[in-house]
């Protein structure tokens, strides 16, 4: 089996931690988790609401995958970390929604946590396969 490739997107938010934006084996493109933070502007504030973090979230990891050469369409799995479980799960899954093309959803899991990194409500990162 090839040793994992890592990579560091450019267009992508400056990570908030030590990792890779994506780390790549046989194929498979792990995502690290995306934050609300906007791409060369780390110290912005974040957006208002779960709607529009949970936006810039996912605006970020089209971003991360474009610089992979990928799209959402090669996402096989992905994983929603939310503060607020019972306010926010709703809005954020109609938001989520708009990215995906009409029965082309990840298997997906969502996990309610008591906090994230910078502040945020909302925090997803993906699996995707390169074709």
């Amino acid at each position: 089996m090839p040793l994992p490739s890592f990579h560091m997107i450019e267009a992508a938010p400056q990570p908030v931690a030590p990792f890779s934006h994506a780390c790549e084996v046989d194929g498979w493109v792990f995502l690290t988790g995306q934050m609300p933070t906007q791409p060369g502007a780390p110290d912005a504030p974040l957006p208002d609401g779960i709607e529009a973090q949970t936006r810039r979230v996912m605006d970020n990891l089209v971003i991360v995958l474009e610089g992979m050469g990928l799209g959402l369409e090669n996402v096989a799995q992905a994983r929603v970390f939310i503060t607020d479980f019972e306010r926010d799960y709703a809005a954020m899954n109609r938001t989520y929604l708009e990215y995906f093309a009409e029965g082309k959803l990840p298997a997906r899991t969502c996990i309610g946590v008591t906090g994230l990194a910078v502040g945020a409500l909302v925090e997803i990162d993906m699996v995707a396969r390169r074709p």
